[in-house]
């Protein structure tokens, strides 16, 4: 344990009650956890702390310089969005971050939607919640085609440790995996150009970050390119597709579904094109793809990591 006090900011957002906190008040002499916090409470809050614990809460350049005792950030997640990092290292304070902790979580949440929209999940839980099968004239519902994965092909944009994963998954369904290529990267022989690749996929699974080059990379024109049945699942980030024209590909029968656990704004406080109630074959998660409790238990165990490394002198997991 290291003589000095963290804050955690919005404890709430990771632990449910259902984690153990034991390892994070180990590496402190003093924890205070707040539920939550609104810009207005951080600076008072963290009077005093030499660490800051954040998993979506803002830390910019004017807070940190509010805040002259502070040394360390752990940030509760992998995206470091949410703090200025240029001002910390300024201000000489060290960031970390989590990574690799929702691997499992994330993968099998994809193929969740990946299987629900093949087997079209939605449409027969409607349909027996509607009376269809208890009215239906032979044993079994039939209505909505069922596809099955063994020997289709799956594109990847994104092959780090979460695309990996969701490939070994896809293979063990008997799918071919395909790569592609990302705009602003290196060429890579492995790796096809979108527009070879989007017309021989019968499924898109998105696992890259969201910048300035990605920024709208699956928008209509691409979209166009995709066979009329494909799928597209999106557990990435939400600004990745243009969600105005999914929604016009979906109403306009081209796609054969797409689910999407990420938004371009989340909460989706001003409303989404993806939230209208007449798009067939979607499906919307909350952003909860990374959420289980292993998961999130994880993330516990890394910040505890961070905070010893950072007092042994052998920082883990810089991110600033």
């Amino acid at each position: 344990m290291h003589n000095s006090h963290a804050v955690f900011l919005d404890h709430r957002s990771l632990d449910l009650g259902d984690l153990d906190l034991t390892p994070l008040r180990q590496a402190f002499a003093s924890l205070t956890l707040h539920d939550g916090s609104t810009p207005q409470q951080v600076v008072e809050r963290l009077q005093g702390a030499q660490v800051v614990i954040s998993n979506k809460v803002r830390l910019d350049a004017q807070t940190l310089a509010a805040c002259p005792q502070l040394k360390l950030i752990l940030i509760a997640a992998t995206g470091t969005n949410n703090v200025d990092l240029d001002a910390a290292r300024r201000l000489g304070i060290r960031a970390c971050n989590c990574q690799g902790y929702g691997t499992p979580s994330v993968a099998q949440h994809c193929l969740m939607l990946l299987l629900a929209l093949a087997t079209r999940l939605p449409d027969y839980q409607a349909a027996v919640r509607d009376g269809a099968w208890q009215h239906a004239s032979q044993f079994c519902l039939l209505d909505f085609p069922i596809i099955e994965l063994q020997g289709k092909t799956l594109g990847l944009l994104g092959h780090g440790e979460l695309g990996g994963a969701v490939a070994r998954l896809a293979e063990a369904f008997g799918m071919r995996v395909l790569l592609g290529a990302l705009p602003g990267r290196p060429a890579r022989a492995d790796r096809l150009a979108l527009a070879e690749l989007l017309p021989q996929v019968d499924a898109l699974s998105l696992h890259c970050p969201l910048t300035e080059h990605t920024r709208n990379l699956i928008g209509a024109a691409e979209l166009a390119l995709m066979k009329p049945q494909a799928l597209l699942i999106n557990t990435a980030r939400g600004g990745l597709v243009d969600e105005q024209a999914l929604a016009d590909a979906l109403r306009a029968g081209h796609l054969g579904g797409a689910a999407c656990d990420v938004l371009s704004e989340e909460p989706p406080r001003h409303g989404n094109p993806l939230l209208a109630a007449d798009i067939p074959r979607l499906i919307v998660t909350p952003h909860n793809a990374w959420g289980s409790r292993e998961a999130r238990q994880r993330i516990v165990g890394q910040l505890a990591e961070n905070a010893q490394a950072f007092f042994a002198g052998a920082a883990r997991r810089v991110v600033g």
